[in-house]
């Protein structure tokens, strides 16, 4: 039972990898899309730029999930609040006061979010690592987050024996 839990783990952990490479990879592409259409146009707008800029946060944060196998989540956060802004920027002029003012009230709701996630980071900071992830071990030396001790899937270390 115990190999079909490692098996299994390390197809999860393959898929993981290549799900995040597929992300990356269409992210370049997207942004080179874009970067073409800009030199094609010989122009770069406002929309343009907060669009690289998307590219670039969904890059680090995919990179930073590959590196760590960790991903905070005030970073999907900013990616909603830069996303909702943008559209409401370039939108304005289709978009009635109610649909600009609902626009507003969530990007105010993911900034909340943020700082009260932030804050709780400070206010309430985890004692060790373990605390924070659990014992379950992704791969080699990875954790899954917000995971839990699984003896199917732990790794004990040399101190727990």
């Amino acid at each position: 039972m115990l190999k079909i839990a490692q098996g299994g783990k390390q197809v999860i952990h393959l898929l993981e990898i290549v799900g995040l490479l597929i992300i990356g990879i269409a992210t370049i592409y997207a942004a080179g899309t874009d970067i073409l259409q800009m030199i094609e146009r010989r122009e770069v707008t406002l929309g343009d730029l907060l669009m690289l800029f998307l590219y670039l946060e969904v890059l680090a944060m995919t990179a930073l999930y590959l590196e760590s196998g960790k991903l905070p989540i005030r970073l999907p956060l900013y990616i909603a609040i830069v996303a909702l802004a943008r559209f409401l920027i370039l939108d304005m002029k289709e978009l009635d006061a109610t649909a600009m003012l609902m626009i507003a009230a969530t990007i105010l709701v993911l900034a909340l979010a943020v700082l009260a996630l932030r804050y709780g980071s400070l206010k309430f900071p985890y004692k060790d690592h373990q605390d924070r992830w659990g014992r379950r071990r992704m791969g080699t030396g990875r954790q899954a987050p917000g995971r839990h001790a699984d003896k199917a899937f732990s790794n004990p270390s040399p101190h727990e024996e």
